[in-house]
């Protein structure tokens, strides 16, 4: 397994509803933790990149309606 930590800037701050749409992207295998960032509009994926792609992981967040945009 190889651990990988992605860090993302929301497009809006986190609310309810993206609560429960990020609780479903842990379904995914592979996707280890989604979690708030250190403010509501930053959002942090820990997941395994022996079983996902960078690329992957954002089409994951993107199909599950999470607006994410890739913090540099």
């Amino acid at each position: 397994m190889t651990k990988v930590q992605l860090r993302y800037d929301l497009m809006r701050p986190m609310d309810e509803s993206m609560m429960e749409q990020i609780s479903r992207v842990h379904a995914v295998y592979g996707i280890l933790r989604v979690q708030p960032g250190d403010s509501f509009h930053k959002l942090v994926v820990d997941y395994d990149a022996s079983r996902l792609s960078e690329s992957e992981v954002e089409t994951v967040l993107h199909k599950h309606g999470i607006p994410i945009v890739l913090h540099v």
